[in-house]
């Protein structure tokens, strides 16, 4: 579940997304049930995925899946957590190692700086611990209460973004700027990360466009910036299953709720301050 999906489907401009059927959610964990001859995911298999964008509909007891979003599921996970993983993680994945120019190898970024916002969010704890893997200094903001769950996930360092803005905190001892920053939140902290990039750098948003944020007044050269929506990749979820399964990354659950509960549970998520991920158990294994 990620916050404002309920209202994905009034606010997107294609009109086939708009005929959809109103059940939300892209991520998904489960059992295949049926399954072409020769497609890798046999009947029996566990595996979870990440829908493309205009496929909604995942928050129902049997959905379809294409093999190309499938991947098979981490086996050192349960249900939950198997199905908290695979937007967060793809959209960690492809900020970090397919826009923000990062290596996907173990150590490949030593000498690199990275910046994510709201690093104990769904997406921002999977940066933190795939840019950490990745071999770079990693920092993160967060609330007060988040800021020893956001050090246990391997930052360097927390900014606690109720006592300093970005713009106070990298001005205050000269050699902070980032290689990297990604933001996760948008709007007045997109606008201030915009001060933490090095000349030369790269600007990453998960929810808007940087560019629309840039402040006037700011002067920074070569600063590559954009906004992506992250996409369905089975082969990206065949690496993020390892590393779950060598211990090197693991999800975040906020909290699980049945699915007669489901207002509650978005209620949760658009409150803001949920610590990773939301999730609807269908109770299918009980």
């Amino acid at each position: 579940m990620r916050t404002g999906e309920m209202l994905w489907p009034e606010n997107t401009e294609n009109p086939d997304t708009r005929r959809k059927e109103p059940i939300p959610c892209y991520d998904v964990a489960g059992t295949v049930v049926t399954a072409p001859a020769d497609s890798p995911f046999q009947p029996g298999a566990e595996v979870y995925a990440r829908t493309e964008f205009a496929r909604t509909g995942m928050a129902r007891e049997y959905t379809i899946i294409t093999t190309a979003e499938l991947g098979l599921r981490p086996r050192n996970l349960g249900w939950a957590e198997s199905a908290a993983v695979a937007l967060s993680a793809l959209t960690a994945w492809q900020a970090l190692f397919v826009r923000g120019g990062l290596k996907a190898e173990k150590g490949a970024a030593n000498g690199k700086r990275v910046l994510v916002t709201a690093a104990s969010g769904g997406a921002g704890s999977w940066i933190v611990q795939l840019a950490r893997w990745a071999g770079a200094e990693v920092l993160g903001t967060c609330g007060p209460d988040n800021v020893a769950f956001v050090e246990s996930l391997g930052v360097n360092v927390a900014i606690n973004y109720r006592q300093v803005s970005l713009k106070d905190w990298v001005s205050e001892v000269a050699g902070r700027k980032f290689d990297l920053v990604v933001d996760c939140v948008g709007r007045k902290t997109l606008e201030e990360a915009w001060w933490t990039v090095k000349s030369g750098g790269t600007l990453v948003s998960i929810h808007e466009p940087p560019d629309e944020k840039k402040p006037k007044d700011l002067e920074v050269e070569g600063v590559k910036n954009l906004f992506f929506i992250v996409e369905a990749n089975g082969s990206q979820l065949k690496n993020i299953t390892e590393l779950v399964e060598a211990g090197v990354c693991k999800p975040v659950v906020d909290s699980v709720w049945p699915l007669e509960k489901f207002e509650e549970a978005f209620a949760r998520l658009d409150g803001g301050h949920a610590r990773g991920k939301v999730v609807i158990d269908f109770e299918v294994d009980k």
